[in-house]
């Protein structure tokens, strides 16, 4: 009877220490992980944080009807920006439905919310329209070389390969440049994105 007692006793001590064993193996795992240095790879989902966040000077372009633009007049609301040629290919169309369907997504927020495409040439000019019929509010904008040229700086754009990477900029309500969005970035990833700055601007 002694013995059974005394057995009973080891096999729950056991136990108790085997569970101990598996809620503390994580902690231990983890500190020795984060002593050695070792970070988790990024997933890439998400946007690059432009820092510190940078003020786009104002300047002039022109909308397809050719009416003047101030750069300032995409004030108040958060600005998706787009840099393409005018014949506007097909990996241009794709970055274009991404930035509508990103938009769409938002619900309650999407008046918060513009999409410009600017132009880096007016080859082909005249069939954009015929491209852009299923994309009613994105903007478009031309400017000259100089201003152009400006713009590109503005944005870090220092070579043509940069301008051709095909990123996505967003722009706050000020102005400010603040995200970049590769060609690879996930869709659910600048959604969220999107979810979280729409709803700390809406609350602050």
């Amino acid at each position: 009877m002694e013995n059974n007692t005394v057995n009973q006793k080891k096999s729950n001590r056991r136990k108790l220490i085997i569970v101990l064993s598996i809620f503390a193996l994580p902690v231990v795992l983890s500190t020795m992980l984060y002593i050695s240095g070792w970070r988790p790879a990024e997933t890439g989902n998400y946007g690059e944080l432009i820092q510190p966040a940078r003020f786009i000077e104002d300047m002039a372009f022109q909308s397809m009807d050719g009416k003047n633009v101030q750069l300032s007049e995409l004030h108040r609301k958060w600005t998706m920006i787009y840099f393409d040629t005018a014949s506007c290919p097909a990996e241009c169309i794709e970055r274009i439905y991404f930035m509508r369907q990103t938009h769409r997504s938002q619900g309650k927020y999407l008046d918060k919310i513009q999409r410009v495409l600017i132009l880096t040439d007016n080859k082909g000019i005249d069939s954009l329209n015929a491209k852009l019929t299923d994309y009613p509010e994105m903007r478009v904008l031309t400017a000259g070389k100089e201003n152009l040229s400006r713009l590109y700086q503005e944005f870090g754009l220092l070579t043509q390969a940069d301008v051709e990477q095909r990123n996505i900029f967003l722009l706050d309500q000020q102005g400010n440049l603040m995200m970049r969005y590769k060609s690879t970035s996930e869709p659910a990833g600048v959604r969220k994105d999107f979810e979280r700055l729409l709803k700390y601007s809406a609350e602050n």
